[in-house]
């Protein structure tokens, strides 16, 4: 299977360039305003003319229009694994996906999926109890909360009996309220990526808590879920049907 790269050159696209062969995976080049490396590298999608199965964008939001109109253009499906998308995006995404197979995470790591699904039953149990996310990303990344922070925090909604307000960092005097679940960001030299939700009830702190050690857990991910794609017509998949299929 052929892989086409949406931003090859960057920090994933050569981990997940790296980690295709042991898939069965082969690149088939990609799109990125830095060139050079060992595939051919593209400006834009109308430029595009190699022969590939599946799209994976791991680069920023600015160059989703590149990637639908590469999409569409080959009838290819498209894995995307890009957090920050505003909510026109989102709808551009949905739109393409009802005409090709579109797989979107904002995390592709199988363990923070995992937490990712306990998290109503846990704030369901824990009924009351205060609830703060912490993220912690390299100095380079630029949205924040991390698109991983805020699918968590919708997960720990669907168990709760109340619509939570959030409150995204503290500063002076600024007393927490009831109904508040605080998003915290940290940025800092080359952290992978770090997440914690905390429930801090009266005596007791439950935390739950995902370290990514390397990139390569996140380029796995992606090339799984291409993989997962390949040959599905059209629809709006996420790591949920990837993990099920298992």
């Amino acid at each position: 299977m052929k892989l086409f790269l949406i931003g090859i050159n960057g920090r994933m696209g050569k981990m997940i360039s790296q980690r295709a062969e042991i898939f069965g995976c082969e690149i088939a080049g990609g799109i990125d305003k830095v060139k050079g490396g060992d595939y051919p590298v593209f400006d834009e999608a109308k430029e595009v003319n190699v022969d590939f199965d599946v799209i994976v964008d791991f680069s920023h939001p600015s160059v989703l229009g590149q990637t639908i109109e590469l999409a569409l253009s080959r009838k290819a499906p498209v894995v995307l694994a890009t957090t920050g998308y505003s909510d026109e995006d989102i709808k551009k995404i949905e739109a393409l996906s009802k005409k090709v197979a579109v797989f979107k995470s904002a995390n592709m790591s199988l363990g923070v999926n995992a937490v990712n699904a306990i998290l109503p039953e846990l704030a369901r149990i824990l009924n009351g109890y205060d609830i703060e996310i912490i993220e912690a990303h390299h100095n380079t990344k630029k949205d924040a909360p991390s698109g991983t922070a805020l699918m968590l925090e919708k997960s720990v909604e669907k168990g709760l009996d109340y619509a939570p307000h959030l409150k995204f960092g503290r500063c002076g005097q600024d007393k927490r309220e009831k109904g508040d679940i605080g998003m915290h960001a940290i940025r800092g030299g080359t952290i992978v990526g770090e997440h914690t939700v905390l429930f801090a009830g009266e005596d007791e702190m439950i935390e739950i808590k995902h370290t990514a050690l390397s990139r390569k857990i996140l380029a796995d991910g992606a090339i799984k879920a291409a993989i997962y794609l390949k040959n599905r017509p059209f629809g709006l998949f996420d790591m949920s049907d990837l993990t099920n299929s298992r």
